[in-house]
């Protein structure tokens, strides 16, 4: 069975030069995103959509109607159709994700999940998108959550790097230094 990283990259690459060529790569996102966000409200669709249980002609059909009433452009409409004859459909999270990843790279673009103990103020998160922008190179956007289990201090991760500023795990690292003896 081939794994959903790789139908994610060879669906999205595929959707994305045809987006690139006809310069409509970001529209294509965002019908993308609408659809997938249809599916995250519906998850019955993705489900008919996906089952192998109904026969193809009637998913085609199913697909067909929510397409007609979605406004999606052609290109959109054959690259569903496609998922759907070729049994990809139940990876579209994946395809999705990926794009928006593709369409990123492409806009010098990189996305940080801040994770803070509290709400910070507008002030702060603009100081903090600077400084990351600067660290980066790139445009940067900010996704942020809260957990108060931090205590204080700030989380930050981009891509595979994680900076952790924050006071639990100073607090963890102190704890360890004190079990190693390094504090006497």
């Amino acid at each position: 069975m081939i794994g959903a990283a790789k139908v994610a990259r060879r669906y999205a690459k595929a959707l994305l030069d045809i987006g690139k060529e006809e310069g409509k790569y970001l529209d294509y996102g965002k019908e993308l995103e609408a659809f997938l966000g249809l599916c995250e409200k519906t998850p019955e669709l993705l489900g008919v959509l996906s089952s192998k249980i109904i026969p193809s002609d009637e998913r085609r059909r199913i697909l067909d109607f929510v397409l007609g009433k979605g406004g999606f452009s052609e290109v959109i409409k054959r690259f569903f159709q496609v998922l759907l004859e070729k049994e990809r459909i139940g990876f579209l999270r994946e395809i999705s994700s990926y794009y928006t990843k593709l369409c990123d790279e492409l806009q010098g673009i990189v996305r940080a999940k801040v994770t803070t103990a509290f709400t910070l103020k507008n002030k702060s998160v603009e100081k903090l998108e600077e400084a990351l922008k600067r660290f980066t190179g790139k445009k940067v956007i900010l996704e942020m959550m809260e957990d108060p289990n931090l205590i204080g201090g700030v989380v930050v991760q981009i891509g595979d790097l994680v900076i952790d500023g924050s006071i639990k795990a100073q607090l963890e690292g102190l704890k360890e230094s004190l079990k190693r003896g390094e504090y006497q």
